[in-house]
């Protein structure tokens, strides 16, 4: 086997490889000869066929297979042996002569490929003590459990039905039917709807207008979209709702105990309190780890500058392009709505994309030469996490598609390897923690999304900076109007 180098340029390589006809007359002959104890032909006994006969009959897919076979093995032997790493699978060109073709699979030529492919460039890791980052801590104080143990027991409180006119805080029954210039719009219906009056669940307006309504009633509520409304295409437009009211139920005491505990499935009130204070905990705590991880991104970002493969630079802006567009689509908005134009926010992606793509192999180098792994047990519980966000009726579906399908899996591997890098990198840097209130905390840094990804909502540019994962579970969508986030909600 002959192996030229016929392009090097940047990351580019080109490479040629003749592998001699000999050599392939060689590799055919041993498979000729050790099917000859297999095979069984007619008019011959076992072991007795002549080569040349399984020659004429099997020759050429048996030389088809000797081709995958020097693909398949040579591809990566090559480029390992070169001492680099493709970016992607190699391209590989093949004569499309169909004579020469057959020539080849006759044994009576040559079999030359060439192999197209870019290398990830080598990165020399730098030293970490320079790079320093704020921790923003929020201490929850007992009066934020206080109130979301408060809204727990509200859902869980108890109506009576009533015979009188609906009162603020009054839980109604309700069938709707939503208009816009006398034709009912997409997602502007819905039956047996329970509704709190003064829960401001639904857009501005509408609750009010049902205050007085008894079962039975008949009613048309007149309401205006927000201007800010996530669904373009009614922000800011007069809808009127055909309500028809079909129970009124007044709500039972309040109460927060141990019972209330045990009818959520808890042993006691303190039980409740300390499953509360555990999510709201990992909740801000999951706001701080984004943050801290942003700054630490964004240094190691000012710290490598290198070529990045175009194409996974080119991988990586088609995810991105793609989610912004959906996300668009989704709210009725175009470029213009963002104040940009096309042209320049793929320009704006595109930079984020090489950001990506840089500093996703930044922390592969990081996370390889420290010796970070994610472990099969850690493959696994990242599986059922997954499948835990698809609807019960899909995740065993799912289930089998991630264990079936190693490049699905994959991409539950790559973030939690990257998280483990972050961690070794958070173990290696100095972090100072910073008390802050929750209103600070979750602030957005408008500044940095929008030097990041000026042309977007701010939801796709959010997504765009995520490390690659699998697509979201798809749950099932919620009716579009008239509640106040329906929209986003939907998505």
């Amino acid at each position: 086997m002959q192996v030229t180098e016929t392009l090097n340029s940047g990351l580019k390589r080109e490479i040629k490889i003749t592998v001699p006809a000999g050599d392939m007359e060689a590799k055919l002959m041993a498979r000729l000869s050790d099917a000859r104890n297999k095979v069984r032909i007619n008019g011959f006994r076992p072991g007795k066929v002549p080569v040349q006969h399984l020659r004429k009959v099997y020759g050429k897919s048996f030389m088809a297979e000797v081709v995958n076979e020097i693909l398949n093995d040579s591809t990566r032997s090559i480029i390992t042996g070169r001492g680099e790493k493709a970016a992607m699978q190699p391209e590989v060109i093949m004569t499309e002569d169909e004579k020469e073709a057959e020539k080849i699979l006759a044994g009576g030529a040559d079999f030359e490929f060439r192999l197209n492919y870019e290398i990830i460039p080598a990165i020399e890791i730098k030293d970490f003590s320079d790079i320093k980052v704020t921790r923003q801590v929020f201490d929850v104080p007992d009066s934020e459990i206080d109130e979301q143990v408060k809204r727990i027991a509200e859902s869980a409180r108890s109506y009576e039905p009533k015979a009188g006119k609906a009162a603020e805080g009054d839980r109604v029954s309700i069938d709707y039917v939503g208009k816009i210039g006398g034709e009912a719009f997409a997602g502007g219906a819905g039956n047996d709807q329970p509704l709190v009056l003064g829960s401001k669940e639904f857009i501005p307006g509408f609750e009010d207008q049902l205050i007085g309504a008894k079962a039975g009633d008949e009613k048309q509520v007149t309401v205006t979209f927000p201007e800010n409304y996530q669904a373009a295409h009614l922000a800011g437009k007069e809808a009127t709702f055909d309500v028809t009211v079909k129970e009124v139920s007044m709500p039972g005491a309040l109460e927060i105990n141990d019972e209330t505990a045990k009818n959520l499935g808890l042993e006691s009130l303190e039980r409740l309190r300390e499953v509360v204070r555990g999510q709201i905990e990992n909740q801000f705590g999951s706001m701080t780890r984004q943050k801290v991880k942003r700054q630490l991104l964004d240094q190691l970002d000012a710290s490598y500058s290198f070529e990045a493969p175009s194409k996974l630079v080119e991988a990586e802006f088609n995810n991105i392009w793609s989610q912004v567009n959906r996300d668009l689509e989704a709210a009725g908005r175009t470029f213009a709505d963002e104040e940009t134009t096309e042209e320049e926010a793929r320009a704006e992606y595109m930079r984020l994309a090489e950001r990506r793509v840089r500093l996703g192999l930044v922390l592969a180098e990081i996370g390889e030469k420290a010796g970070v792994t994610v472990s099969d047990e850690e493959l696994q519980r990242g599986l059922f996490e997954q499948v835990r966000r698809y609807p019960a009726n899909q995740q065993q579906e799912a289930f089998e598609f991630y264990r079936s399908n190693p490049e699905a899996l994959n991409t539950l591997r790559a973030p939690m390897f990257e998280e483990k890098v972050v961690d070794h990198l958070l173990g290696q840097i100095s972090v100072t923690d910073v008390k802050v209130s929750k209103e600070e905390l979750m602030a957005d840094d408008e500044e940095a999304e929008t030097a990041k990804a000026k042309p977007a909502k701010k939801a796709a540019a959010k997504k765009a900076e995520k490390p690659e994962t699998a697509d979201d579970a798809e749950e099932p969508k919620k009716k579009a109007a008239p509640k106040k986030k329906a929209a986003k909600d939907a998505e």
